[in-house]
Formats: C-alpha cells, structure tokens, sequence
C-alpha cells in the first residue's frame, strides 16, 4: 500500500484498486483509521483524538490531491506524494 504522506508520526496511505467509497488510510501509533475523501468522516477504525484533527486540517487542505490519486490508484497508476501538514 502506498504512502502518500507522512506527519507528526502519522501515515497516510492509499490501497490500488480498493473499494468505494473513495478513501485513505491513516496510521497512527499502531492505530488505524478510515477517512471518507469527500466527507472526511470516518468509515472504519479510529485515531487518538489529536491524530484526528491533524489528519482533518490536512484532508480538508488536500482534498482535490487526494482525489485524484484516488482515480490513480483505480487505473492503477503510480501514485503522487502530497505534502505533509506544516
């Protein structure tokens, strides 16, 4: 599974061809979590709550990137890095 971005000990990834709703992975201190793209509500797992709302800040700032590696990852195509939160 790709990383796509790294911050403050959190990983965020993304799975070729896995299932709608379009979504990524985040890893945190050995807790993971599922974050629907368009929403950015949560669809599986869970993070500390300080995790949560840097992996909110970031989603929100990254939308459309993450959008489009979403369709990448669908074809499956290499997918792109995204900056992490500064």
């Amino acid at each position: 599974m790709p990383e796509i971005s790294r911050f403050y000990g959190i990983i965020i990834r993304m799975y070729f061809q896995d299932h709608n709703p379009p979504h990524f992975h985040a890893e945190y201190q050995g807790m993971m979590a599922e974050y629907d793209i368009r929403t950015l509500n949560v669809i599986a797992g869970g993070l500390t709550k300080r995790a949560h709302v840097l992996i909110l800040e970031w989603a929100s700032e990254h939308k459309e990137e993450l959008l489009k590696n979403w369709e990448k990852a669908i074809v499956p195509e290499p997918l792109s890095s995204i900056e992490p939160l500064n």
